[in-house]
């Protein structure tokens, strides 16, 4: 079994990944991609959130799944530049980087995303049978109950168990681990409505347009 990471050394090269991770991760599509399409803010749009779910309301499908593609690839790719260069190790640190930049974007007052497309855009690049399984997860939660938000919930929960009991790849869960607690953090409201009864399930009608924070939002990316 491999060693957890060992974060005391090089510590300046592990924060020069972190950081880098953490600058691709805090590019935020949904609200790129809405602007560029003349759609004004997003975050004055539906639930205000930056992610997947709120951009669907606009009744833009293909920006919803280009938001999507978008905030998964960045995640992969703050992954697949590092370990090319620094290796896995490296690569873990950088993954988690991005997560942070997705959910916490500096220039957005660290106000961000709920990170479910860019945690399986990480897990994939790092290890992609787990990555893999999250998918499975979430699409057999999002078949059975309808809920997004539940999906990414179970899906986060499961990946890590697998990781380490499974597939034998410690550092990548306690990665996963903490990235897990982050997106559970990110989801209280969601938990909140979903013990409540009052979450609202995928393909269910909302209007397309209304005030910043009126509508639930159903665990978007």
């Amino acid at each position: 079994m491999p060693d957890p990471i060992s974060w005391g050394l090089a510590w300046p090269y592990y924060l020069a990944a972190l950081a880098f991770g953490y600058l691709l991760g805090s590019v935020m599509f949904g609200l790129i991609l809405t602007r560029m399409a003349g759609l004004g803010d997003i975050r004055k749009i539906g639930s205000g959130n930056l992610g997947t779910t709120n951009v669907l309301r606009t009744g833009r499908k293909s920006l919803a799944a280009a938001t999507l593609l978008g905030d998964a690839l960045k995640g992969t790719v703050a992954v697949l530049i590092v370990r090319h260069f620094y290796g896995q190790e490296m690569a873990i640190v950088a993954g988690f980087g991005a997560f942070l930049g997705h959910l916490y974007p500096v220039w957005l007052k660290f106000s961000g995303g709920k990170g479910v497309a860019t945690y399986l855009g990480i897990v994939l690049a790092l290890f992609w049978p787990a990555g893999l399984a999250f998918a499975v997860v979430w699409l057999a939660m999002a078949f059975s109950f309808r809920f997004s938000s539940l999906s990414a919930l179970a899906a986060s929960l499961v990946t890590p168990v697998l990781l380490y009991l499974v597939f034998n790849q410690a550092q990548l869960a306690e990665m996963t681990s903490l990235m897990t607690v982050f997106l559970w953090l990110k989801h209280h409201e969601n938990i909140g409505r979903l013990l409540r009864g009052e979450e609202s399930r995928i393909g269910a009608k909302t209007k397309p347009v209304a005030e910043p924070g009126t509508e639930p939002d159903g665990g978007g990316a």
